[in-house]
């Protein structure tokens, strides 16, 4: 399987770098290589990874294809308005976008899990946000395979 970079960049959300760093015939070892590069990357240029994902709950004219496909547009107007508060709160707590993979959940069913990961540390959070990042990138890997 050999995906052009335009399109595996579309796949990182734009990452800085990522797609040119990344190697891989396969979604099991482009994720494993994407793993890689992000632990050797600075703490920076990790949370740019993360902070190329839009917000959950954002505008869907401001998503990719594959971001507006992924997050729907299920939500009400209160459950928006919760989803940008709490995207704030945890912006301004950890100092860096909240990335989750949405696994087919509403957007009422993502504001329990962004409450609970805000409970967590900084250092827990870049972690977890990175692990979602290669989730996501994962599933859109295997949709395209298949």
């Amino acid at each position: 399987m050999t995906i052009p970079r335009e399109e595996l960049a579309a796949i990182f959300e734009r990452a800085p770098g990522l797609a040119d760093r990344v190697r891989g015939s396969d979604p099991a070892s482009i994720v494993a290589s994407a793993r890689s590069e992000i632990l050797r990357m600075t703490e920076a240029e990790r949370i740019g990874v993360l902070n190329a994902h839009p917000r959950i709950g954002a505008d869907p004219a401001s998503l990719s294809a594959l971001s507006r496909r992924e997050q729907g547009r299920d939500a009400d107007l209160a459950i928006l308005r919760e989803l940008a508060a709490m995207n704030d709160e945890y912006e301004r707590r950890f100092g860096f976008r909240f990335v989750v993979f949405v696994a087919g959940r509403s957007k009422a069913e993502i504001v329990p899990a962004i409450r609970e990961r805000l409970r967590h540390t900084r250092e827990e959070e870049l972690a977890t946000g990175i692990d979602e990042f290669l989730a996501i990138t994962r599933d859109r890997l295997e949709r395209i395979a298949s």
